[in-house]
Formats: C-alpha cells, sequence, structure tokens
C-alpha cells in the first residue's frame, strides 16, 4: 500500500496515524507540508528514521524546492518527481491519503 501524509508533523498528527496504520513493506510518501517530517534537525526527524526501517519513505521533491528546504531531507528518504508520483500510486494495490 502506498500511503500520502500532505499535513506537517508539527501541526497534525497524520504521520503517526499512517504509522500506527502502515504495515511492514508499505511506502509512505510525504508531499506538501508533509515533507517537513523528513528534514534533518527536526522533532521528527528519529521518527522518520526509525520508520525507514519498515517502509520505504519518499518525498515530493518540487515540494521540498517550493519551501526552500532543497539539501536538508534525510538520507534514506527517496525524492521524487511528479512522474514518480504518479507511478508510485500507479504500481501500488491501494493508495490511502492521511488528512
Amino acid at each position: 500500500m502506498l500511503h500520502i501524509v500532505n499535513k506537517s508533523p508539527f501541526e497534525r498528527n497524520s504521520l503517526e496515524s499512517c504509522l500506527k496504520h502502515a504495515v511492514k513493506g508499505s511506502a509512505i510518501l510525504l508531499i506538501e507540508d508533509g515533507i517537513y517530517a523528513a528534514l534533518k534537525g527536526t522533532q521528527a526527524t528519529a521518527r522518520v528514521q526509525a520508520a525507514m526501517q519498515d517502509y520505504t519513505v519518499y518525498v515530493l521533491q518540487a515540494d521540498v524546492d517550493a519551501r526552500g528546504m532543497k539539501g536538508r531531507v534525510l538520507e534514506g528518504v527517496k525524492p521524487v518527481d511528479y512522474a514518480g508520483f504518479v507511478d508510485l500510486a500507479t504500481n501500488h494495490n491501494a493508495v490511502q491519503s492521511w488528512l
């Protein structure tokens, strides 16, 4: 399953809800303000690093760039462009958005 998180982990609990329900091997795509979860040196850093043991974590590069966060994304988080976003959605049997 592909899980899409678009809310900042500092404003909503969308990421936490996602991580509680995702099963090992799932993919998590951080978009819009959800990209803040993938940044180095934040309160969410350790949680995302731990999540990468069980899930593949992606970030929409356009949203990283739009927020001026280039170069601040955690190692191991995989950047994707819009075509990669479409590929993720079509390559998974289900998509869950966490609002």
